[in-house]
């Protein structure tokens, strides 16, 4: 069980790296504050989510990281506030996967540019 002090942790690496720039040795430091805050947030992912919920995210981030990302943030959030109960299995991700999808969907607008086969000397 990954305790909320982790996540709060996280999230100041995450804001710490993207604060600090430099050369050389600034590069390395935040190199590696990104892979621990990567580490973890894939372990508190993986106390969360069940084996087969987690290689669905996987698939789902190889296919559209974006969606991935949104999923694994829900998630967390939800962690750190405490509405996780016990861990969370695939037929639960793909419902969340669902609802995600729902509201990214883009309603293409197409508009037709309807040419005047007659030209009249009015309009112009």
């Amino acid at each position: 069980v990954v305790s909320t002090q982790s996540t709060e942790a996280v999230v100041s690496t995450q804001s710490t790296g993207a604060q600090q720039g430099g050369a050389g040795g600034g590069q390395n430091k935040q190199m590696e504050q990104q892979a621990r805050a990567q580490e973890m947030k894939n372990n508190m992912l993986s106390a969360i989510l069940d084996q087969k919920a987690r290689a669905r995210l996987n698939t789902v981030a190889q296919v559209k990281p974006e969606r991935a990302q949104k999923v694994e943030m829900m998630l967390i959030q939800m962690f750190q506030r405490g509405q996780v109960m016990g861990k969370i299995g695939e037929e639960e991700l793909r419902k969340m996967l669902e609802e995600i999808s729902k509201s990214d969907t883009k309603t293409t607008k197409v508009n037709f540019d309807r040419r005047r086969v007659h030209l009249d000397s009015d309009s112009d």
